[in-house]
Formats: structure tokens, C-alpha cells, sequence
């Protein structure tokens, strides 16, 4: 595959894409906890705040966008922290502040409450949320990720879990690991996401689009700075300080979605985080797909949050 040019040049082209089908989304930027967020909405109705994971931005939840709004929600993606087209700050990335964007954008957007449905990186913030701001938090959708309880006990003591994500190790090194990001046009978030994916993995123009994306100036560091915060802050006091404040149980009701052939996350480690929610909790196991079932198959994926989404009773 021809190496796509890095878009320095005209950073947003990058990032202020359309979605398949050709709905008219609304691209926009919200000022949230001292920072400038990136939102991607479409449709009216409750709001669902979706997060995305690494190595990719808003994009990940093109399908999700277009089949919550058709469902009657208002539908809304936002960029993290230092990535896509949100603001690049040289701080700020612990989980419990990057969890306050997330909240702050909900005030931002004149809402009292969302449903947060979150991937990798932003179900760990999802989870964290749904602690720390749980007037803010309807409902809860995680997928691939445990609660950071787990995530933090897996890393520490499952050699095998903590194998998997032996990328997280490699990112404590200086400087290396963005130079490996942006290398070759990107060349690696490429590999890593047909690595992580099931037999069908999404589709070469999308792994074009995330390339091009982390090529954007300082955005593989920004990237990488929330997992050097999370392996370097476990025998420091702040980081002591976050895994103690995770005890809060989660109170919403709460859709735990996983893809049988993940590599990256356990299902043993992601299925265990029930123990942390004191509501309404259901555990969906998509058989044949890996890290990315939202893109994987979402027709299936979409189907399962929509219908969640839509139960009044959650707990059956």
C-alpha cells in the first residue's frame, strides 16, 4: 500500500471527515476543562457521548453515529485530549483529568446526564467517569477494557495479560515509541489495528484515515502520554490515590461489550469487572471478533447498544 503523505500541511482534513452513507454531520469545537474539544454530532434526542480508543479518533464511531441518530438519540463523538482535531496541551493526561473532558463536554453541550460509550482508552475513562461524575452518567457501554481496577491487577500480576499488552511497556521508552507511530506514514497503527482485529479487520481506507491522523504534529505523544501516566504512576502516590478512588462502585446501569478473539484485553480480565458495578450489569461476548467489534461487525455491535440503550429494564 502506497504510504499516505502526512498531513501537517493541512492538520483538520485529517480528522473533519464525512461518515458512510453521506449524513450531514456537524463538526464543531467545545471549550471543556481548560481545554478545546473536537465533537463530531449528528440526530436529536438523549445524548450518547461516544469515546474512542488508541491509535485511532472520532472516526472509530462512523456506523455508531449514523445508527444512533436513526434510533433517536443525539449522537455525538469527540476527539480526546491531544488527538484529532482537539487541543494538543502539555499536560493533562492522568485518567482522572482526562475523565473531567469528558464530563465537561457534557456540560458544554447543554446536557444533563449522557449515556458514555467508551473503547480501550475511553472505556477506561468511561469507567472513571461513571465513578467520579456519576450525576453526569446515565448509562455506561464499555468495550475491550476493563474496570481500571482490573486493568491495574492484570498488568501487576497476570503475566499472560500483561504480555498482551506489551506495547504499553514499550511506551515508556523516550521518544522511541512516537518515532515508531509516525514512521513510514503511520505505517504502524496499521499493523497494530489488523493485529488487534478478528478476521475482519476494518477496511484499508480506514486504516488510511488513522494513519494519516497520528501523523499530525504531536499527537503520537499526546497518544502515548495517558499509558506512560498509567504503568509509571502504580507505585506512586498518585497513582495509589487514583486506584483507591476506582473502589467507588459504579452506579449506572452498565453494557460490558468484548470480542471473543481480542488479543489485547483477556476476556478472563474484562469479565470480571462486574465486581465494580452496584447496578444493572450485562455481559455481551461477540463471538470470531478481536479488539475493535464496533468496526468489526457493527451492525451487530450498534444493534446490541441500541437495544441496551433503549430497555427500561437493563438488569434483565
Amino acid at each position: 500500500m502506497t504510504d499516505p503523505a502526512p498531513p501537517s500541511a493541512h492538520p483538520l482534513s485529517a480528522v473533519r471527515l464525512g461518515i458512510p452513507g453521506g449524513a450531514e454531520v456537524t463538526h464543531r469545537d467545545v471549550a471543556a476543562n481548560g481545554a478545546r474539544f473536537h465533537i463530531v454530532e449528528l440526530g436529536d434526542g438523549p445524548l450518547v457521548l461516544l469515546l474512542h480508543g488508541f491509535p485511532q479518533f472520532w472516526w472509530t464511531w462512523r456506523h455508531q453515529l449514523t445508527a444512533l441518530a436513526d434510533a433517536g438519540f443525539r449522537a455525538v463523538a469527540m476527539d480526546l485530549r491531544g488527538v484529532g482535531g482537539s487541543d494538543r496541551t502539555p499536560r493533562g493526561y492522568d485518567p482522572a483529568n482526562l475523565a473531567l473532558d469528558v464530563t465537561g463536554v457534557i456540560r458544554s453541550l447543554g446536557e444533563p446526564d449522557a449515556a458514555l460509550v467508551g473503547h480501550d482508552l475511553g472505556g477506561y475513562l468511561a469507567w472513571t467517569a461513571a465513578a467520579m461524575r456519576p450525576k453526569l452518567v446515565r448509562r455506561l457501554a464499555v468495550s475491550s477494557m476493563p474496570h481500571p481496577r482490573r486493568w491495574r491487577a492484570a498488568m501487576v500480576a497476570d503475566v499472560r495479560q500483561s504480555s498482551a499488552m506489551s506495547h504499553i511497556w514499550g511506551f515508556q521508552r523516550p521518544w522511541l515509541p512516537e518515532r515508531q507511530l509516525t514512521a513510514d506514514g503511520g505505517a504502524l497503527v496499521a499493523r497494530l489495528i489488523r493485529d488487534w482485529s478478528g478476521p475482519c479487520p476494518p477496511e484499508e481506507k480506514a486504516l488510511e484515515h488513522y494513519r494519516r491522523a497520528m501523523c499530525i504534529p504531536s499527537t503520537a505523544h499526546c497518544s502515548i502520554e495517558p499509558y506512560r501516566w498509567m504503568v509509571r504512576s502504580l507505585a506512586r502516590p498518585d497513582g495509589i490515590q487514583f486506584n483507591r478512588r476506582m473502589k467507588r462502585p459504579v452506579r449506572v446501569p452498565t453494557l460490558h461489550l468484548h470480542g471473543s478473539l481480542d488479543p489485547v484485553v483477556g476476556v478472563r480480565n474484562a469479565a470480571g469487572s462486574g465486581e465494580y458495578v452496584e447496578a444493572p450489569y450485562r455481559w455481551r461476548l461477540f463471538d470470531g471478533l478481536g479488539h475493535f467489534p464496533h468496526e468489526e461487525d457493527p451492525a451487530a455491535f450498534s444493534s446490541e447498544l441500541i437495544n441496551w440503550l433503549k430497555d427500561p429494564e437493563p438488569d434483565r
